[in-house]
């Protein structure tokens, strides 16, 4: 029985699924994406829960990028091990805090999904888990941010070499059914993209 409430298959193979209710620090992929602060340290939500499942050792990593880069401007990404997680690497990257939606919300969160997935390509990750970015204590509506995620999703997939598998692990049914309900009606307004759109849960 497939683990999946749907997923997205394209002709290449490559797949975007729909999880949920789903834990993210349970996630089997090759990496998870953490919705990160710009400080890397850690803190509530996914980011809390990440870094207490996995493990000292991520923010000892985070630390060592924090003191070279600075800190971590959204939209951007940046790579560690994943301790004690299943995952091989944590992928954290930093969303927009919401501001109405005439700040550029929309093109940063995009920019969240495009640089993990290009950042794991870089690394020869062929599979990762995403949450829901930047719809908790930063405020982005998820009815607004669940198509600006899948959009940036199904644009960039066919460009990998090595990502084959991309996961949305939402926490809530409701989050489920939103990000698959944004995946329905992108396909619809975009005929050309060539995906067969299957039901697993329900």
């Amino acid at each position: 029985m497939p683990d999946f409430v749907a997923r997205l298959v394209f002709d290449s193979g490559k797949t975007i699924e729909f999880h949920g209710p789903a834990d993210l620090t349970k996630e089997t992929t090759e990496a998870i994406v953490n919705a990160a602060n710009s400080h890397l340290i850690g803190g509530g939500g996914v980011d809390g829960a990440i870094h207490r499942a996995g493990g000292p050792s991520i923010l000892q990593e985070c630390r060592r990028i924090t003191d070279r880069i600075g800190q971590l401007p959204a939209g951007k990404a940046v790579i560690t091990g994943a301790g004690r997680l299943s995952a091989k690497y944590v992928i954290h990257t930093v969303g927009p805090i919401y501001r109405g939606g005439n700040a550029h919300e929309s093109q940063t969160l995009a920019n969240c999904y495009r640089e993990s997935i290009s950042l794991a390509d870089d690394h020869g990750i062929r599979s990762l888990a995403f949450p829901s970015i930047s719809t908790g204590a930063y405020g982005y509506p998820l009815h607004e941010a669940a198509p600006v995620a899948v959009q940036a999703v199904i644009d960039v997939l066919p460009t990998t070499t090595g990502v084959q598998q991309v996961r949305f692990v939402l926490f809530h049914v409701h989050d489920c059914t939103t990000y698959i309900r944004a995946a329905e009606a992108l396909l619809r307004r975009r005929p050309e993209i060539s995906a067969i759109f299957e039901k697993g849960l329900s």
